[in-house]
């Protein structure tokens, strides 16, 4: 579909864009409940929901294989493909919701109303703890600086979001992934990240026992993800009300 104006935006309002996707890889459950959290949270009548909703244009896709999670797969679609390694040239008839992402996310790229911003791709790890991102490499010292920056703020916001374990890489195994393939695509002042969340446990900062995540902690992970654009675009001003009244 094309993209159209966004009504929610304050009249005259620049429109930046953050593109979430999610359950590339069917089996990773989890991902799909942290951005249940992300979609529940900008619906809401809270305060911070409202600012982000009159500042920020948001596209979700929750499901980039929905074959593969009818069908029970682990990683792969209907037709046996690792979708998180077609982003480069996927095809419209074997990898179809990717090339209809990828022509969505190209169209906003080239609209000069439009900035798109933020790529996040959310998936689940099955041996690590927390939850946790990849990033990109760049040879320019301040856009790797700048990339940082999200995951510090989401840190400070969420207790289970390790920013210790964030790492940042180009290895050639994941060329094919939608951070790594849009990373290189867009310019300087767009910033793409794999977010990963643990199957099992986090640990909570200070502590050495694991807690157990359950279905509302990861959701609670989501929330705390929107919530961090308010601090990224330094909107907190905005915010009606005391900050404390996030759902618990």
């Amino acid at each position: 579909l094309p993209f159209s104006a966004a009504a929610n935006l304050r009249p005259g309002a620049e429109q930046k864009v953050v593109f979430i996707t999610a359950r590339v890889h069917p089996g990773e459950t989890p991902s799909s409940f942290v951005c249940q959290g992300i979609i529940d949270f900008l619906v809401s009548h809270h305060p911070i929901a409202k600012v982000l909703r009159d500042h920020l244009v948001f596209k979700i896709a929750p499901m980039l294989n929905p074959d593969g999670v009818y069908l029970g797969n682990y990683r792969c679609s209907l037709m046996g493909f690792d979708l998180n390694r077609h982003w480069a040239n996927p095809s419209p008839w074997a990898h179809p919701t990717l090339h209809g992402v990828k022509e969505l996310i190209i169209d906003m790229y080239n609209n000069p109303k439009i900035n798109l911003e933020f790529y996040i791709d959310i998936h689940a790890h099955s041996t690590m703890m927390n939850g946790f991102m990849y990033g990109n490499i760049f040879e320019d010292e301040e856009r790797f600086q700048r990339q940082a920056v999200f995951p510090k703020l989401l840190c400070q916001n969420a207790e289970d979001f390790s920013y210790s374990s964030t790492s940042f890489n180009r290895d050639a195994v994941k060329a094919g992934t939608g951070r790594r393939f849009l990373g290189g695509l867009l310019n300087d002042t767009s910033y793409c990240y794999t977010l990963e969340v643990s199957f099992y446990s986090y640990i909570l900062g200070g502590t050495a026992s694991a807690v157990p995540y359950t279905e509302e902690a990861y959701m609670k992970l989501g929330r705390n993800v929107a919530r961090t654009f308010l601090d990224y675009y330094r909107l907190n001003s905005l915010v009606e009300g005391p900050l404390a009244a996030t759902p618990k």
